[in-house]
């Protein structure tokens, strides 16, 4: 087994993201941990409901037998929860009931887990705390809220993990939504056009993407990556954010400039296991349709 978790994809992800714990959460909600405690004991043998980032967990795992690397093993999932560590056999053994070959994990019992995603090297934080969220981007870790609602992913592509990003303040800088907001969307338009040939700053989702990207040309021909760029952007200003990428190096297998349509039944077609923005309204749009996140950056947050 190896010691270092240098030059994988490391995803860190709470166990209500990973697992349906809604029933047993309304429980812990109520302020008694030791019946949260009591509950999840009683259920040890009970493997949990699949939540709603399962979808993408297990098909990066499934990376993990396909590789043709030295270790076989380029993608590391670890649960980091605010569950106490009774709670978190049930997570391991539902783990284990689900074939995902997850090992590590982190079990704080209420307190802030997030400060464990430096010595992890954590390429992705999934959690439903919002303030967990907040303070991982904070620290330069690409996270997102996951929403527990969310429509879960289609089984349509199992050996294709599907990704959605927004683009300003996810994949790129929130450079231009802040003219935008300040200024209104002639402006906004006019500052991308005089700017196409200038990269966008980075955003706090880009080391994810080149993450995925390292995975991809990893070399799996089992399972593939599939990402999409879904932006309110529109032309003229869709240039600048190709131009933006190319710049990067780095390539989506699709892009769509909807003008500031909403992005749900757009996002229901391409089916991602995962959806991130930063808006709520397109989360709450697209959450009606596949997994989505937020995430809590840039000028509207």
């Amino acid at each position: 087994m190896s010691n270092t978790l240098d030059g994988k994809l490391v995803v860190a992800i709470s166990s209500r993201a990973l697992f349906d714990f809604e029933e047993e959460n309304r429980v812990f909600e109520q302020g008694d941990d030791r019946a949260y405690m009591a509950l999840q004991l009683q259920r040890l043998d009970s493997p949990a409901k699949p939540g709603v980032a399962f979808s993408l967990v297990k098909k990066l795992l499934a990376f993990n037998s396909a590789a043709d690397t030295a270790d076989g093993h380029p993608v590391e999932v670890v649960i980091l929860s605010r569950n106490d560590p009774v709670s978190g056999m049930r997570v391991f053994r539902s783990a284990q009931h689900y074939g995902l070959p997850i090992e590590r994990g982190s079990f704080t019992r209420g307190q802030a887990p997030w400060r464990y995603l430096k010595p992890l090297h954590a390429n992705l934080f999934l959690s439903t705390h919002l303030s967990d969220v907040r303070a991982a981007l904070a620290a330069g870790v690409p996270a997102a809220q996951v929403y527990p609602a969310s429509a879960h992913a289609s089984d349509a592509h199992p050996l294709e993990v599907r990704i959605a990003f927004d683009g300003d303040a996810v994949l790129f800088s929130d450079e231009a939504e802040r003219i935008y907001q300040a200024q209104g969307l002639q402006a906004f338009q006019q500052h991308e056009i005089e700017k196409a040939a200038q990269p966008l700053p980075d955003g706090p989702f880009k080391p994810l993407l080149v993450a995925l990207q390292r995975l991809q040309q990893s070399g799996t021909p089992q399972m593939s990556i599939r990402t999409a760029l879904v932006t309110a952007r529109s032309a003229p200003a869709h240039e600048r954010a190709i131009r933006t990428l190319m710049n990067w190096n780095i390539e989506v297998d699709e892009a769509m400039f909807l003008g500031g349509l909403a992005k749900g039944e757009f996002l229901r077609e391409f089916e991602p296991d995962f959806f991130f923005d930063d808006q709520t309204g397109h989360i709450e749009s697209a959450a009606r349709h596949v997994p989505s996140g937020h995430v809590a950056s840039g000028v509207r947050n």
